[in-house]
């Protein structure tokens, strides 16, 4: 297949790109060419920022299109506008976030969210969801139903992550001394949800293979890993043995800590988002995902994080400062 990947260097980009090259395919680039521009030389690349600059896709045809960098729904429109006369399907990358609410697990048919302000265009934590949904309806605007392929991914971890809310983690504990103390937010039981990035990327271009449509979860099965799970995967992969601390949701709660940012994967039992990590993912299966296991996500992630220049393995999007740790034991243990 001819595939068009607007974006394509960062983090499912380029997991995007590796998987479509893998299977024999031919992408084409459309970036800015700011992050990682040297990454696929080989590549035909279009540049181009498309808040401002469409013009580098005014000609061309390809088989699908593969958008893995829409957040508002204004870009989306203007690109989905431009190529449906020249490209076969549009493949989005929404989120699991576009669901209306998480009062109970969410599956393909579950309501979508709604924008308080239709006409914003400020990502935030309330905003970001509302956005994606506002996204996949203007994919179906100009691609029709059949031609539409919505993917809604959880939380996506790995090698090349940005975001650091699952790399803390493993680095957490490789940072950790043997018999040292290390906090740990719930209980061992809670379940947890992702999606590999790879395994992203493998099934989105399989889907497209196989001439899928249609919207798919695409996260690990419900109850799949639980955090004592991501514990010990982590304890085997760094060859470290701290003390595990835990503290449960309430407590936590009153000590001001902050759930997903400060405690990655880390959402209270009775709070607003408490179903976000058991998503069902059936349909997906159905459709062809496989997960691989956890623990070689944990290494392969430790891995990449240990090959970081120094400079990058710093934690200031995600994750507890040590001090902010030793605050939050100490006022546990009290």
């Amino acid at each position: 297949m001819k595939l068009l990947i607007l974006g394509g260097t960062r983090f499912v980009g380029r997991h995007l790109v590796e998987a479509a090259l893998a299977a024999g395919h031919a992408p084409t680039l459309f970036n800015r060419g700011q992050t990682a521009a040297t990454l696929f030389p080989g590549l035909p690349a279009l540049r181009g920022d498309r808040r401002v600059d469409l013009s580098a896709l005014a000609h061309g045809e390809w088989d699908a299109v593969i958008d893995c960098c829409g957040y508002l729904p204004g870009e989306v429109e203007r690109s989905a506008a431009l190529l449906r006369e020249r490209v076969g399907r549009y493949l989005f990358i929404s989120s699991i976030s576009a669901y209306a609410g998480f009062a109970a697990p969410n599956d393909e048919t579950s309501p979508l969210g709604v924008l308080a302000d239709p006409d914003t265009e400020l990502v935030d934590g309330a905003s970001y969801g509302p956005l994606k949904a506002a996204c996949e309806q203007q994919v179906r605007r100009h691609f029709g139903e059949q031609r539409s392929l919505l993917i809604r991914p959880g939380l996506v971890v790995g090698p090349h992550d940005p975001t650091q809310r699952f790399s803390y983690w493993p680095a957490r504990f490789a940072l950790a001394a043997d018999g040292g103390p290390l906090l740990l937010p719930g209980r061992p039981g809670d379940a947890l949800q992702w999606i590999d990035a790879r395994d992203l990327a493998r099934f989105a271009i399989g889907a497209l293979e196989a001439g899928r449509h249609g919207a798919f979860n695409v996260v690990s099965t419900p109850g799949q890993f639980s955090r004592g799970d991501l514990v010990e995967a982590c304890m085997v992969a760094s060859g470290r043995r701290p003390q595990a601390v835990w503290v449960d949701d309430a407590r936590l709660l009153a000590l001001g800590a902050k759930p997903w940012t400060e405690l990655p994967l880390w959402l209270p039992a009775e709070g607003e988002f408490a179903t976000l990590m058991r998503s069902a993912n059936a349909k997906a299966l159905a459709a062809g995902l496989r997960l691989r296991p956890m623990a070689q996500t944990v290494a392969d992630t430790l891995a990449w994080w240990r090959g970081l220049p120094p400079q990058q393995q710093r934690f200031d999007k995600a994750g507890l400062s040590r001090e902010r740790e030793a605050q939050l034991l100490a006022a546990a243990r009290r």
